[in-house]
C-alpha cells in the first residue's frame, strides 16, 4: 500500500515535504535515500550546524543550485520557488509551510526537543532516530503531538522501529511476545572517545558516538524505547545481557534464559551479546493455542508454546521512507511511547569520579547508561541518563555506582528539563 500511495503522490505532483534535520553519518544517506529513490517524497529543506554538511548531501544527490535561508521567509520561498534550501537553524523547518514532516537526525537530546516542540506546534509530525530523546521524555512528547493531531514516532530502520513493526506482526497472528530482543557483537561499559577514536574514523563517524555503541548506553536507549511502547519492563537493573559463544544462533541462545522470566507478566526487553545473526533482533512469543502449535511445528518453528522470530537485519536509512508515508499519509506511528515510561535509562559512573567534577553526558568519559524499571527510578531518585550532561557533582561516586538526581547540580533548566517535569509531574 505504501509504495502504491507514493507513487500516486508522486504522478500526482503532491509529495511529501520532508526537511531533515541533521546531515551526519545518517542524515547525508538517508536525504540522498529519499531524493534517489523514493517517488513521492521530496526533500524540502535539510539543516545542520555545518551548512556545508547540509549542502554535500544535496550535492550527492545531483543538486547544486542551492538556496540558503536565514529565516522561515527564506525557507518558504526557497520551497514554494522549487529550489533546494539548506539552513543552519533547524528550528526553521518545524516552522515552515513548506514542510510536512520533520525527519529528527540530530542524534542530539537537546535539539530534538527543541525541534520536536516547535513542530508540533506548527502542526508538523516528527519521525527520528533520536531514542535518548524519546526514551527520557517520549510520553509527553506523544501527548502533545496528540493535542496537536499529528504523529511523534521513532523510525523503522533502527532496532526499536524494527522490533516494533515485528511486535506487531506477531501479535496479528495471535501469538503473546515476551520477551523483545537486540544483538551485539561486544560490550565494555569502560570504553571511552579514546579507545574508539580509530573505529569512528575508519568508519567516518564521531568518536563519541561509537562510544555510546561500545559501552551499552545506545542499546540500553534502544530497549528503552521499545519497553515504553509496549509497556514492557526488564528482569534487572541492566537487563541480563546474556552473552554466549560468538556465532551461537540466536534460537539456541535464547535457551539459557530462565523461562520463568517470561511466563508471567508484561514481558521483558533484553539483548544477547555474541548471537548471530548480528546485528539483528529477535522475539520470543508464547502460544497455547494447540491448532498454532500443530501448524508451528509443521512450519519447522519448534515446539512451543514458546517461539524465535528474529529479523536479521536492520537497514536504517535505507527504511527510513516507510515511517515518513506511515505519519503523513495514514497518522500512524511506526513505534511511540505509551502514557507512561515503562523503562528508563539511568546514569551509572565510568570511573571513579569526585566531587566538582561536571558530568559530560552521553559516549563520553564519565558515565554510561544502563536500564531501569521507571517505578524503581522513580522511588529511588535516580539520575536520567539523558538529564546527566552538564550536571555537576556535590559528592564522590564510585565506578560504576549508580548516581541520584540528589547527587548533582542540574545545569541552568534547558529544554529536555522542563518536558522532564512536565513529565513527571504534569499540572
Amino acid at each position: 500500500m505504501i509504495d502504491r500511495d507514493l507513487q500516486r503522490l508522486e504522478e500526482a505532483g503532491n509529495p511529501i515535504r520532508v526537511g531533515v534535520a541533521g546531515a551526519g553519518y545518517i542524515g547525508v544517506p538517508a536525504a540522498v535515500q529519499l531524493m534517489w529513490h523514493v517517488p513521492g517524497i521530496r526533500v524540502a529543506a535539510i539543516a545542520s550546524r555545518k551548512l556545508k554538511d547540509a549542502g554535500r548531501a544535496y550535492h550527492l544527490a545531483g543538486r547544486d543550485e542551492l538556496a540558503i535561508a536565514e529565516t522561515q521567509q527564506g525557507v518558504d520561498q526557497a520551497i514554494f520557488a522549487g529550489k533546494p534550501v539548506i539552513t543552519e537553524n533547524v528550528s526553521l523547518l518545524a516552522q515552515a509551510d513548506g514542510v510536512d514532516v520533520v525527519l529528527d537526525l540530530t542524534a542530539n537530546i537537546d535539539a530534538g526537543a527543541e525541534l520536536a516542540v516547535t513542530a508540533f506546534s506548527h502542526g508538523k509530525h516528527v519521525v527520528g532516530y533520536n531514542a535518548e530523546l524519546c526514551a527520557t521524555v517520549g510520553p509527553v512528547l506523544k501527548r502533545k503531538a496528540d493535542q496537536a493531531g499529528v504523529v511523534y514516532t521513532e523510525a523503522d530502520g533502527d532496532q526499536p522501529g524494527v522490533l516494533m513493526n515485528l511486535f506487531r506482526h506477531i501479535c496479528g497472528m495471535g501469538m503473546r511476545p515476551v520477551l523483545c530482543g537486540n544483538i551485539k557483537g561486544l560490550e565494555d561499559h569502560y570504553r571511552t572517545p579514546d579507545t574508539q577514536r580509530s573505529f569512528a574514523a575508519k568508519w567516518g563517524q564521531k568518536a563519541h558516538m561509537v562510544t555510546s555503541f561500545a559501552d551499552g548506553t545506545k542499546i540500553s536507549f534502544e530497549q528503552a524505547v521499545i519497553a515504553n511502547a509496549t509497556n514492557m519492563r526488564v528482569a534487572k537493573r541492566g537487563m541480563l545481557g546474556l552473552q554466549v559463544k560468538p556465532g551461537t544462533p540466536v534460537e539456541e541462545a535464547v535457551r539459557q534464559i530462565e523461562m520463568g522470566l517470561l511466563m508471567e507478566g508484561p514481558g521483558i526487553v533484553d539483548y544477547i551479546i555474541g548471537a548471530a545473526p548480528a546485528p539483528g533482533v529477535f522475539i520470543l512469543a508464547i502460544s497455547e493455542d494447540p491448532l498454532h502449535q500443530q501448524y508451528m511445528r509443521y512450519f519447522k518453528m519448534g515446539e512451543g508454546p514458546l517461539y524465535c522470530f528474529v529479523r536479521p537485519y536492520h537497514l536504517c536509512h535505507l527504511e527510513i521512507a516507510n515511517s515518513i508515508a506511515r505519519a503523513a499519509l495514514y497518522g500512524d506511528a511506526t513505534i511511540t511511547p505509551q502514557q507512561k515510561l515503562s523503562v528508563e535509562v539511568i546514569a551509572t559512573a565510568k570511573r571513579d569520579l569526585l566531587p566538582g567534577e561536571t558530568l559530560d553526558g552521553i559516549g563520553r568519559f564519565t558515565l554510561y547508561g544502563q536500564c531501569e524499571n521507571a517505578d524503581v527510578v522513580q522511588r529511588e531518585g535516580l539520575l536520567p541518563m539523558g538529564l546527566a550532561e552538564g550536571a555537576v557533582l556535590n559528592r564522590k561516586v564510585a565506578k560504576d555506582e549508580v548516581l541520584c538526581i540528589a547527587d548533582v547540580k542540574m545545569p541552568p533548566q534547558r529544554m529536555i528539563d522542563q518536558l522532564w517535569e512536565e513529565q513527571d509531574f504534569p499540572g
